[in-house]
């Protein structure tokens, strides 16, 4: 046992509590049961010494299966080892974690901390960014240290979860995160946009600031939006790290397709309608003033315009009914008996009376279903849509249909730039502004597929994009 705090062993450890020893060293201190086992877990075995008070606490046994030097030390060098009132009795030590920014991953959600100065709100939000299922997180120049024993105690752990950079300038990291293709919102409390009513998707930096003062000027220009959470109650404001916890599971039920506000929901079907009800009163303005001087061949290509643009405001309807529904919860279905191939006929046939439509082709294998045919339908439809929008080559191809009691299908087409944390984020209604395409077609096509006790999904294996769909299915007599 050791019971000296001089012990070289002892002060080698002692050291580390001071942040200049530990950027000498690049070890840190971990204090506590919960974050030794997690470096414990750690598939590199990042632990390299630890120090017990019991030699037969299970943490020892496994460390020292695990080839790691295992101390039993005193209650007085345990109390010079730790940084808190009433020691845990276990204290490991570690080597750096942290990572070069270019590193991170470049999809999901990167939080990055400005200024933030108290060791216990930065390790709850490293926590709580771990929690939420963050790409990663950013700990300023000017920020506290991410080895500070209590940072590294509050994180419970999580600081061997998350990828983590620290030491760059905040301007220099939204330049980065922004090249990165990534948009990058602001928490302020006099923040532009309600949190809620904010499209979280595709990929995003998070900047929370200062607790005292909040971010500063320059930093509030340099983002490319801010976001308050809106308060109803009488306190002034949230704690950071509370707040912080907020927006990350805000953004994780948004990547999920949680409930979405029907301000939203209406703005994006309003937004959707405004496209083909302009081109079918461009088509009739010049049908009427100019009929005479047409040919037969030229009204017969406006007429059909028409129509198909008529169709797809009767869609984009459909859409902004099932998605308050969706949202509501009250979505109700009524299947009938189907041919698969009929239907498939049915929606290649509609989007040929646009000329420049990308060819659909139909590969898969037909056969009678039991199934919400409307609702079958439009989930197709905002597959297709989605991938006139964001695939780039070649014709659509559905494919897939009866598997036993399953219906699969998959729509796909090649060359698309997007990554599958972008997919995701097209599941959400979106409000106008936010990107191409639908802004709630994904989403109602989720609904109606959940609502059937099926999954609705989107992959991007290598450049091809592919949607799918998986719906349980009554048996056909």
């Amino acid at each position: 046992m050791l019971t000296s705090i001089k012990n070289p062993k002892v002060a080698a450890a002692v050291r580390l509590k001071k942040r200049a020893f530990r950027e000498e060293d690049r070890r840190f201190l971990i204090e506590g049961p919960q974050g030794v086992g997690e470096a414990l877990e750690h598939p590199d075995h990042l632990l390299q010494t630890l120090f017990v008070g019991d030699p037969l606490e299970p943490l020892a046994i496994r460390a020292g299966q695990q080839g790691v030097e295992v101390q039993t030390v005193s209650a007085e060098v345990m109390a010079k080892l730790t940084s808190t009132v009433t020691p845990q009795g276990i204290v490991g030590v570690a080597p750096f974690v942290d990572t070069a920014f270019e590193t991170l991953p470049t999809d999901g959600c990167l939080v990055v901390l400005h200024e933030v100065r108290d060791p216990g709100n930065a390790g709850t939000v490293l926590r709580s960014s771990d929690a939420a299922g963050a790409s990663g997180i950013v700990f300023t120049a000017s920020s506290v240290d991410v080895y500070n024993p209590k940072t590294v105690r509050s994180s419970a752990g999580s600081i061997f979860h998350l990828p983590i950079a620290r030491g760059t300038p905040a301007l220099e990291v939204l330049e980065r995160a922004r090249a990165q293709g990534r948009r990058t919102l602001a928490m302020d409390a006099r923040g532009a946009d309600d949190l809620y009513a904010t499209d979280l998707g595709g990929p995003l930096a998070l900047v929370f600031g200062n607790e005292a003062h909040g971010l500063p000027a320059e930093v509030l220009e340099a983002v490319d939006g801010t976001v308050r959470i809106p308060h109803r109650g009488k306190a002034e404001s949230l704690n950071l790290a509370a707040a912080a916890t907020v927006c990350l599971f805000e953004w994780a039920r948004q990547r999920r397709g949680g409930a979405v506000p029907l301000e939203t929901i209406v703005a994006a079907a309003a937004h959707d309608i405004r496209s083909p009800l302009t081109a079918m009163k461009g088509f009739g303005y010049a049908l009427e003033k100019r009929w005479e001087s047409m040919s037969a061949e030229q009204r017969a290509l406006m007429l059909q315009g028409i129509v198909y643009d008529a169709d797809r405001m009767d869609t984009i309807l459909r859409l902004l009914v099932d998605a308050g529904r969706v949202a509501a919860g009250t979505l109700e279905m009524f299947p009938e008996r189907i041919e698969l191939d009929d239907l498939a006929r049915t929606i290649i046939e509609s989007q040929r009376r646009d000329i420049e439509h990308p060819e659909i082709r139909w590969r898969g294998h037909g056969g009678p279903l039991v199934v919400d045919p409307a609702r079958l339908k439009t989930a197709l439809l905002s597959f297709v849509e989605a991938l006139v929008w964001w695939g780039r080559e070649g014709p659509i191809t559905i494919d897939g249909g009866r598997d036993g009691d399953v219906l699969r299908l998959r729509v796909w087409r090649d060359g698309t730039a997007l990554t599958p944390d972008d997919v995701e984020g097209l599941f959400v209604a979106r409000r106008p502004g936010t990107g191409s395409g639908s802004k709630i077609g994904l989403f109602v096509a989720r609904g109606v597929v959940q609502a059937q006790g099926g999954r609705a999904w989107g992959e991007v294996a290598g450049e091809r994009l592919s949607f799918h769909l998986e719906l349980p299915l009554p048996q056909t007599g």
